[in-house]
């Protein structure tokens, strides 16, 4: 990834479409970048939060260098439009509602440092206004008939299963070349970014769409991944931050005297739980299909009716909550393998993690700790995720022990 620093420092030349690019930005350590799809849902979010790893964008043959430039180009403008929150506060041509807005965010980041032992850094300290209604567009694809997504795969960055572009036209023509040759594919904008602490990650514009507790929310979960990150385990990692979220949540509705809305709020994360599972049992039945010797004829008519059933079962969840939102967006246009191979099932840890937040007696340093165990040992985090094959006693060696607050 190249920061603004970088760009810089490149000779001229070496901002051009030229391999000079190449060279110079691989003499740097490659850094993920966390982007999670979310839009406003009365607290719900999409169900899946995907990777999106700029270091993809560091490749080794000039064919790919446009990919490169727009990637490069498109982080140097993120983080060159990072203003302090709180001189954005006290600029008096600051709109109210954005000052209200960012103080929420300040205070939240306050808490999240002094309540929840989250990591007291320069990250969300800063605002970036992109003048757009998403930070970048992920492309994801899948083939006519499997649910696994079509990944690429680079050196240092390794594989991934989307390619993210910060012009949505240049998703889009990537997105109509994949299905030109007969795969599904879906454009997905994200809202939120993150480079997992690696730079001092801005609170976004794109990000103020979220109603209160999904924008507080937002800043203690990506402050979770900053504490602890597995890499490849995003189950693990997922259903730490998401209960990092929601304790976190509880804490400071509580402390603001707001404790009444955690109810709507967790009856929101019921729902979405509820939908990610929907969508996770229609891509097992697409998946057994795809399996069968049927004729891709018959084959494609049995996909079409999985999908729409799949579809009308997730309208029938949110019916009687009135809330909607990209789900929706989803089966209108057509629900597809791609949009199923998106999906991730970053739920099934949670119990275990609230378990051991328990056993830690609500004691958030104790809980991090026995966190901290479990992350180093892979059967432990199997076991915590309820993996039938992991050894139970893996958890329990592992297990919240006093630390000491």
């Amino acid at each position: 990834m190249l920061t603004d620093d970088l760009w810089r420092a490149l000779p001229a030349g070496s901002r051009r479409d030229g391999c000079i690019t190449i060279r110079a930005a691989l003499d740097h350590s490659a850094v993920p970048a966390v982007a999670r799809p979310t839009t406003p849902r009365r607290g719900l979010t999409l169900p899946a939060r995907l990777l999106v790893v700029l270091a993809t964008m560091l490749l080794p043959a000039c064919s790919t260098l446009s990919y490169l430039a727009q990637a490069a180009h498109g982080q140097w403008q993120l983080m060159h439009a990072r203003r302090p929150i709180d001189r954005v506060i006290d600029d008096p041509a600051t709109q109210p509602q954005l000052k209200a807005r960012l103080a929420l965010v300040e205070d939240a980041r306050q808490f999240a440092v002094t309540d929840l032992g989250l990591p007291d850094n320069r990250s969300y300290r800063s605002y970036s206004d992109l003048k757009r209604r998403y930070a970048l567009w992920n492309v994801v694809a899948a083939p006519r008939f499997s649910v696994e997504p079509v990944r690429w795969c680079f050196p240092v960055a390794g594989c991934v299963d989307y390619r993210g572009y910060f012009h949505e036209q240049r998703a889009r023509a990537f997105a109509a070349q994949l299905e030109s040759r007969g795969d599904d594919v879906m454009v997905e904008g994200v809202t939120a970014y993150s480079t997992l602490g690696h730079f001092a990650d801005p609170v976004l514009n794109t990000m103020l769409r979220y109603d209160d507790l999904e924008l507080v929310g937002t800043i203690f979960h990506e402050l979770a991944h900053q504490l602890l990150y597995v890499p490849g385990d995003s189950e693990f990692n997922e259903s730490f931050a998401v209960t990092v979220q929601t304790e976190g949540l509880e804490r400071w509705l509580r402390a603001r005297g707001r404790g009444a809305e955690m109810q709507q709020y967790t009856e929101e994360q019921r729902l979405e739980q509820q939908i990610d599972a929907t969508l996770a049992a229609g891509r097992a039945q697409l998946k057994t299909l795809y399996a069968s010797q049927l004729p891709h004829a018959q084959m494609g008519v049995q996909k079409a009716a999985i999908l729409g059933r799949t579809g009308q079962q997730v309208l029938a969840l949110e019916r009687p909550t009135g809330m909607h939102g990209e789900y929706d967006d989803w089966i209108a246009s057509g629900l597809n393998n791609a949009h199923l191979a998106a999906v991730g099932t970053y739920y099934d840890c949670v119990p275990g993690f609230e378990g051991l937040l328990k056993r830690a007696q609500a004691s958030l340093p104790r809980f991090y700790a026995a966190v901290r165990r479990i992350a180093r040992d892979r059967s432990a985090r199997r076991a915590l995720c309820g993996d039938t094959d992991a050894p139970e006693e893996a958890v329990a060696g592992a297990g919240a022990q006093p630390t000491g607050d």
